[in-house]
């Protein structure tokens, strides 16, 4: 990337309200007061994203945009025209192709007699070039429990590749002591996702975040609804739930800086995916929610998350059921790469076991996650055995605290061998269980390495060829916009040698 772009410039020029150009009038409206975005990185190509703001917009309006070698803009890569049409919310998702691999971009949008924010992205490298990898993974913003000082710190890295692991929206409304309040009701209808999106990219510290790198995104439950599974909501069967989904799903296409070819219809989009990073290393990115089984035991009257003891629900082990879906669990297997040194698992929620209670005498688990669909947990971590996969590492969020964990096939098996290394990062700014429950569990959990709920941020990654190097980010103060964030831990997993060790 050219040593001229730098994190300060991206911030800064995302710390005004958007450029107008020479004849603009200063009382017009700002039209990209949602910030862009990028993503969707391959070698050749990349996603631009923006979506027009403010009222009174015509019903069709046309959108330039430049992809540009410098920061000036005097070396043009590429430039074209798009048309934001109100029935997809004056988004837009702009496809640059033929572009040069493994390299930085700048990019910009004009509209209205108004110029945009400048953004940084860059493209994959060669599929044969070697490479290197610096990433971070996040998840769960809940807009109103805490500010977003994590992403200013993102902004602020020199990342290649931001991954957002899911609940990048709550649905809920706020309660009157949250720290900056939901704006309307629980989300229901697409103006409702619409107006809940446009609040949460309103923040800057978050516009930031996005104009530094591309991301590469999946969703979790709260972008729809909490604890939904397959089309059933948490209460149970609700006729409304198919077209709040589907009003929900428009929303979050709308939003994301994916192609134009993953325009959803209906409730049917498609997140799970693969993108290569030369010789380095392939990622997977799986959705472990819109295709899973109803959780496992519910509550008397309810469908969604539950706590239970083992002996008590049978359908925890059930080899039938599964967190992917058939199609998905079959996508993945047939996709691990034997060629290249890493395979990053990039999904929703903590994939290692996690027991309140000793597995000797059952075991207690929460049955939205893995734990709630053991026999397909086991069937992934046994490909990546089968395969002698060298570096195979699991990243996830959902469960608002850092874990770091070996993975096996059988936790039942005291000398079952490592086969991956799991990363779970925790929220962004959601708010967590007491760190004094967590402390209580890790003695029925030897195989976590480090386990802290009370802590808000990220997970930062450096991959080469021989060794992963992770650093978890945390926020000091969650309620200060401008808080620092250091480094509580780090750890390193080396090429063929599964389990993060302390580094």
């Amino acid at each position: 990337m050219s040593s001229s772009i730098t994190r300060r410039q991206v911030v800064g020029s995302l710390a005004v309200a958007p450029l107008f150009v020479r004849h603009a009038r200063a009382a017009d409206v700002p039209r990209f007061g949602l910030g862009i975005a990028s993503g969707h990185p391959r070698a050749d190509r990349v996603v631009l994203w923006t979506r027009l703001s403010g009222a009174d917009l015509p019903a069709k309006v046309e959108v330039g945009w430049e992809l540009a070698h410098d920061e000036a803009f005097t070396r043009i890569a590429a430039r074209g025209t798009e048309v934001a049409d109100a029935s997809w919310g004056h988004s837009v998702h702009a496809e640059p192709q033929g572009l040069e691999t493994g390299r930085g971009y700048w990019y910009r949008f004009t509209a209205l007699g108004q110029r945009s924010p400048v953004g940084r992205t860059r493209t994959a490298p060669a599929a044969d070039a070697a490479a290197s990898l610096r990433f971070a993974i996040a998840s769960c913003q809940r807009f109103d429990h805490n500010h977003y000082a994590a992403w200013h710190h993102v902004a602020a890295q020199d990342l290649d590749l931001v991954l957002f692991l899911g609940d990048y929206i709550y649905e809920y409304a706020s309660p009157p002591n949250a720290l900056r309040l939901h704006d309307g009701p629980t989300t229901l209808t697409l103006d409702d996702y619409r107006a809940r999106y446009a609040q949460y990219k309103s923040d800057p510290a978050l516009q930031a975040a996005h104009a530094s790198a591309p991301w590469i995104t999946v969703w979790d439950d709260h972008e729809i609804e909490n604890d939904y599974a397959d089309g059933t909501p948490q209460g149970g069967p609700e006729p409304l739930f198919a077209s709040r989904r589907a009003a929900a799903t428009q929303a979050y296409w709308e939003h994301m800086p994916f192609p134009k070819a993953w325009r959803p219809r209906g409730s049917a989009l498609r997140l799970y995916e693969r993108y290569d990073w030369g010789r380095l290393a392939r990622l997977h990115t799986l959705d472990d929610r819109q295709y899973r089984d109803v959780q496992a035991c519910p509550r008397r009257g309810r469908s969604g998350s539950n706590t239970v003891l083992r002996k008590e629900c049978d359908a925890l082990v059930d080899p039938k059921r599964s967190l992917l879906g058939a199609q998905q669990e079959r996508w993945l297997t047939d996709g691990w790469d034997t060629q290249r040194p890493w395979n990053l698992v990039a999904q929703q929620t903590l994939m290692a076991r996690f027991s309140w209670t000793d597995p000797a005498q059952g075991g207690t688990y929460w049955t939205d996650g893995w734990d709630g669909y053991a026999a397909s947990r086991q069937r992934l971590l046994q490909g990546v055995a089968e395969r002698q996969l060298p570096g195979a590492v699991v990243l996830g969020g959902d469960v608002h605290a850092h874990y770091v964990a070996d993975l096996k096939v059988d936790y039942d098996d005291g000398k079952a061998p490592v086969v991956a290394s799991e990363f779970c990062g925790t929220s962004i700014s959601s708010n967590g269980m007491a760190q004094s429950r967590v402390d209580a569990a890790l003695p029925h959990n030897p195989h976590l390495r480090y386990a802290r709920s009370d802590q808000r941020g990220y997970v930062s990654f450096t991959l080469d060829a021989k060794q992963l190097q992770a650093q978890l980010q945390v926020v000091l103060d969650p309620k200060n916009p401008a808080s620092e964030v250091n480094v509580a831990a780090r750890f390193a997993v080396e090429l063929g040698r599964p389990g993060p060790q302390p580094a």
